[in-house]
């Protein structure tokens, strides 16, 4: 694991490497190398003059072994096994002799806590080099001394609301500002040779906190003026984001964090690792490590990507209608260096929509220079015919059938031959669509999340006569530009839709039966949801709900299905048709608006539908929301528009706000009190309450029943 090679002026260089990965992680082969290394180092510290910690990979080192972490439930062996790793970096620190980490490559997370654990970080400045602490963003927090270190560095301030609580990842430069890092390095060679200056010039290095009359920067923890000024505000930013959610990483990192500062370093370093510890072996962690990290792998690594197609990637799209969805998408796709051709009916219509993409850039801090180049890929255009040659169309037109299919008609004739044709349609079956192209076989949705530029999620959906080519082109034109894909199969809404339609509409119906507005939109805050439901309902805007309930409407009963009146249909169309409420967009839905900013609930729901006359347990209302998306959510899996497990839970996330503490939609399932069991029965209770709806589908029965999980 450790390669060790000796110069001849008594440097030390150790080179990580394990043999039986393609990353160097924090397993049981580390540590037995570490402590085997350190027991050397010690042995030999007088003819050691310094010592270069580097790397072998192409990474530095990718951090915590996590598939152990998911499988602890212990926090008893996890805190002795903790720390025994630390002790190790205490050694290393403590060694006498300055220590330099040569970073070569990435060290996110445990990665970054070895490297503090030396008195110097040369890092190079390579481009895909990162660096930060993210474990905040996987339900724990560092624990190989990351809070403990970085508090004493930057001081608490700056530790925890640059580097910790955000989780962010850092270009080597960016990591240099803030002071994780103290030089950076053009290649490798310079990387060894700066190591091995910096040693020659401080041959009694040692951590500051470790040098007799160190004080904490930022302040002394201790005062009232650090704890009004510091500790409070943060204190109550983190209550404010977590409105009473399960999730407690954020608060137990700031206790971590202040603890640690009232101690010496070793008591610091115990402090972090209980509640590392504790974090780690709850389940909120494990739902989490289990979404971000290896559901997210999944889809990363194109497991939903047809094999045996090259990759082709795009050079030359049309989008159809610059709204703001045709906008953002425009804007994606020409930071991402592909030449865009932005049509609308009017000149006037495109050239706005591509006035979207400097503002984008102006608020970014985008130079000038950089706007010019990126605006000089889009040609705002109102002639079908400025779209010649294009690879790639896609529609971005309102929830129209007979007007997308119109579109299609007008375009395709003056694109490439084998041009991929997408359609960013949210809720119109692609097969049917399919109908308006004459290649239906390169037809495929490419849904898109507002805003654009800021959503990561693209649903990806494959129609009946999709042929697998065109589908491995979307994924491939997704990675393109930087998009995460989800590949389901095609119905009415799709996923992300369909299921969240379901949380919007069980919200609407409890102001239907009378359960005051405010009650509700807490329900969904404390819940996880990033945004409450009233409020996403007003930003979706009813008259298009409406709309797409008449379309919905209209195909069922030509169909031969009957149509059936719901009480949140009602309640929905009273809002736009009665009141003239419809969404955000107008300034007025179920808040009132001021420029455009929600001012408060509006005080007419009272009077309009009794609100404030029911009164619900809160924890029914809690998880008739939570349930009615899982349940969705089971029926799509079952009916084959959801292909796999992790698309599931990834798409619930990233793109409709499902609650990231969960892990998931339908990890949220699985790991429900009592598991699959506990689910069920809650289901059948709820339902006794409020509806069949809620009657967990046989498919979850069957499952429980067999002590099956969704994996």
């Amino acid at each position: 694991m450790f390669d060790w090679a000796q110069s001849a002026d008594g440097i030390v260089t150790l080179t990580m490497d394990d043999p039986a990965h393609a990353v160097n992680t924090m397993n049981e082969t580390f540590i037995r190398g570490l402590i085997a290394t350190l027991d050397r180092l010690e042995a030999e510290r007088e003819t050691v003059q310094g010592v270069i910690l580097t790397s072998a990979k192409q990474s530095f080192f990718a951090g915590g072994d996590l598939r152990s972490m998911l499988a602890e439930r212990d926090p008893v062996h996890l805190t002795w096994a903790t720390d025994i790793m630390k002790a190790q970096l205490r050694r290393l620190e403590k060694l006498g002799r300055p220590v330099v980490a040569a970073v070569n490559g990435a060290a996110l997370g445990g990665g970054l806590e070895i490297a503090l654990a030396c008195h110097h970080r040369v890092v190079l400045d390579r481009g895909d080099v990162r660096l930060g602490l993210p474990e905040i963003t996987l339900g724990i927090i560092p624990g190989a001394g990351g809070v403990t270190r970085t508090v004493r560095m930057l001081g608490l301030s700056d530790a925890l609301t640059k580097v910790l609580l955000e989780g962010r990842a850092f270009r080597p430069a960016q990591a240099l500002e803030i002071g994780l890092v103290d030089e950076l390095a053009t290649g490798p060679d310079e990387l060894l040779a700066k190591a091995r200056a910096w040693i020659a010039a401080n041959p009694d290095a040692a951590q500051p906190w470790d040098v007799k009359g160190y004080r904490n920067p930022g302040g002394d923890p201790k005062s009232l003026a650090f704890a009004n000024n510091v500790i409070i505000p943060i204190t109550a930013t983190l209550r404010g984001r977590s409105r009473n959610t399960p999730f407690l990483a954020p608060q137990q990192l700031l206790s971590t964090a202040v603890e640690g500062t009232q101690v010496d370093v070793d008591t610091a370093l115990k402090i972090e690792t209980r509640y590392f510890a504790d974090l780690v072996c709850g389940q909120i962690a494990k739902n989490m490590m289990q979404a971000f990290h290896f559901d997210m792998q999944h889809i990363t690594k194109g497991r939903a990507r047809p094999a045996g197609f090259p990759r082709r990637p795009v050079t030359r799209v049309v989008v159809l209608g610059a709204g703001m969805m045709g906008a953002g998408i425009a804007y994606r796709c020409a930071k991402a260096g592909i030449e865009v051709v932005l049509k609308d009916v009017t000149l006037d219509a495109a050239q706005r929509g591509k006035e979207y993409s400097r503002k984008v850039m102006t608020r970014a801090k985008v130079s000038p220079d950089k706007q010019e180049e990126l605006l000089a890929r889009i040609t705002p255009t109102d002639r079908a015919a400025d779209a010649l040659g294009a690879d790639l169309m896609i529609e971005a037109v309102f929830e129209d059938t007979d007007l997308k299919k119109q579109v299609f008609a007008d375009i395709e004739p003056h694109l490439a031959p084998d041009a991929l044709l997408g359609s960013n349609t949210s809720t119109l079956p692609i097969s049917g669509l399919a109908d308006g192209v004459t290649r239906p076989e390169d037809f495929i949705g490419l849904h898109f999340f507002s805003p654009v530029d800021k959503m990561q999620l693209l649903e990806i959906i494959v129609g009946e006569k999709t042929s697998d080519a065109a589908l491995a082109r979307a994924v491939d034109f997704a990675a393109q530009i930087g998009k995460t894909p989800i590949v389901v199969g095609d119905s009415r809404g799709f996923f992300t839709s369909r299921v969240i339609g379901t949380f919007i509409n069980e919200a609407v119906r409890m102001v239907a039966e009378g359960v005051a507005a405010a009650s509700i939109e807490q329900a969904g805050l404390q819940a996880g949801y990033p945004t409450a439901p009233l409020a996403l309902s007003d930003e979706i805007n009813m008259k298009l709900g409406q709309k797409v309930r008449n379309e919905y409407r209209r195909a069922h009963e030509a169909a031969g299905g009957t149509w059936v009146e719901l009480p949140h249909f009602t309640v929905g169309d009273r809002m736009v048709d009665e009141f003239g409420r419809p969404g955000r967009l107008e300034g007025a839905g179920f808040y009132d608006y001021a420029d455009g900013r929600r001012t408060g609930l509006w005080p007419g729901l009272k009077d309009a539908f009794g609100g404030g006359t029911t009164h619900l347990p809160f924890a029914d209302m809690v998880e008739r929301m939570l349930f009615a998306e899982a349940i969705e959510s089971v029926k799509c899996l079952d009916e084959g528009v959801l292909r796999s497990v992790p698309e599931a839970n990834i798409g619930s996330i990233v793109g409709i706000g499902f609650p990231a503490w969960t892990g998931g939609v339908l990890q949220y399932v699985n790991q429900y009190d009592g598991g699959l069991s506990g689910f069920v029965a809650r289901a059948r209770e709820l339902a006794e309450r409020y509806g069949e709806r809620f009657e967990p589908p046989a498919s979850l029965v069957e499952r429980a029943a067999r002590g099956e999980v969704y994996a």
